[in-house]
C-alpha cells in the first residue's frame, strides 16, 4: 500500500509561516517579530529585509526576548516571538507565565523545530516537552498546525485573537491534509477520515501518518476516524467524548512527551465524560540521537505504529459492542 508520507508532496512549514507573517505587516503596522538571533532558523530573512525597524533581534536571550514582546504588546504592538521551540519554552518559561500568560499580553509565541525536528543535535535540543509546558500555563492557547495552509490560518487566527498564544511551527516536512475552505475555530478539531471502530487522535507531524494508519486499518476491516486536533488547549472536549461514544476505543499520538500533552488531555476527557480504552503514542523520556525519521520510527511514531495501537486497544476493549 502506498501512503501519504511517501507519495505526496511534502512542505516545511517554516515557510508559510514567513510568507503568511509578512502578508500580516504589509497590512497592519501593528505586526513586529521578536527573534534570538534566529532570522535563518525562522525564515524571517526577507521580513528582515522588508521590514528593518519591526524586527527586533535580542541575540541568544530567550528571558529577554518573551520580556521585549510583552512590553512591545502593552505599548499597543502585536508581536511574534519567533525561536527555536526548545530554548523558547525551556529557557523563558517564568517569562511566559509572568509576562505573558499571567498578565494578558497579546503574544504570539511561535516554536520554530518542535518535537524531534533537530534530531541529529540531540536531547539538547528535542522539544519534546513543550506541548506539556505549555498546556501547564493557565489562559495560554496551544496550538499545533499540522500543514501548510494550517499553519497560514493559525497565523493569521493569533494575530486577530488577542489572546496569549503557544504556535508549534513544524520543520520536518509533511504533506498537505487539510481540506480547502476548512474553517479554523478555537478549541475546533478536524475529522479527516470517518469510522465507526476505532478513533485516532493526531497532532502536527502525526496527522498525516494517522491517515496512513487508518487505511491499513481499513485492509483489515477496521473503520478508523481521525481527527486532526489542532487545538491541544482549548481541546476539543466535545469531539472527543463523541468519539469515546461512538467508536468506543482512542489512540492519541503526539511528537513529545506522552506525560501533560496530547494524550493526557485527550485522557483527561475521556475519563471525566465518557470512560473508554485510551492507547496512547509519544515519547515516553529523553529521545535519543538521530534524524528525525529515525526517532519517529524508533517511537513508532508512524503508520505502523500507530495502526498497531489500533489493533491493541481494539483487543483490549473486546468484542465490539
Amino acid at each position: 500500500m502506498t501512503t501519504l508520507t511517501e507519495t505526496a508532496p511534502t512542505f516545511d512549514c517554516r515557510a508559510d509561516f514567513a510568507d503568511e507573517l509578512a502578508a500580516l505587516a504589509r497590512a497592519d503596522e501593528r505586526i513586529v517579530a521578536v527573534c534570538n538571533d534566529s532570522v535563518g532558523s525562522s525564515n524571517l530573512a526577507a521580513f528582515r529585509e522588508e521590514f528593518p525597524s519591526r524586527l527586533v533581534n535580542v541575540g541568544i536571550a530567550e528571558q529577554d526576548m518573551v520580556g521585549v514582546a510583552a512590553g512591545l504588546s502593552n505599548a499597543g504592538f502585536v508581536p511574534f516571538v519567533s525561536a527555536a521551540a526548545p530554548f523558547l519554552t525551556g529557557r523563558a518559561l517564568e517569562q511566559i507565565k509572568a509576562d505573558i500568560a499571567y498578565t494578558h499580553r497579546h503574544v504570539v509565541l511561535c516554536g520554530q523545530s518542535p518535537g524531534m525536528a533537530y534530531g541529529e543535535l540531540g536531547p539538547t535540543h528535542h522539544s519534546i516537552e513543550d506541548l506539556s509546558w505549555m498546556r501547564a500555563v493557565p489562559g495560554l492557547e496551544v496550538i499545533v498546525p499540522a500543514d501548510p495552509a494550517e499553519t497560514r490560518a493559525a497565523v493569521r487566527y493569533a494575530a486577530a485573537s488577542g489572546t496569549p498564544t503557544y504556535l508549534r511551527i513544524p520543520r520536518f516536512k509533511v504533506p498537505a491534509v487539510t481540506p480547502d475552505g476548512t474553517p479554523f475555530t478555537t478549541g475546533r478539531s478536524v475529522r479527516l477520515a470517518d469510522g465507526g471502530d476505532v478513533t485516532l487522535i493526531a497532532v502536527g507531524t502525526m496527522v498525516s501518518r494517522a491517515l496512513d494508519a487508518a487505511g491499513l486499518l481499513a485492509r483489515d476491516g477496521i473503520s478508523a476516524r481521525v481527527l486532526n486536533m489542532t487545538f491541544v488547549e482549548p481541546l476539543d472536549v466535545a469531539a472527543v467524548v463523541a468519539a469515546a461514544r461512538e467508536t468506543g476505543a482512542i489512540v492519541t499520538a503526539e511528537e513529545g512527551l506522552l506525560s501533560g500533552g496530547l494524550g493526557a488531555a485527550v485522557a483527561k476527557a475521556v475519563a471525566e465524560q465518557h470512560p473508554v480504552r485510551v492507547q496512547m503514542l509519544g515519547v515516553p523520556g529523553f529521545a535519543p540521537t538521530g534524524s528525525t525519521s529515525f526517532l519517529l520510527d524508533h517511537f513508532g511514531l508512524n503508520a505502523d505504529g500507530i495502526a498497531d495501537a489500533a489493533r491493541t486497544v481494539l483487543q483490549q476493549r473486546g468484542p465490539a459492542r
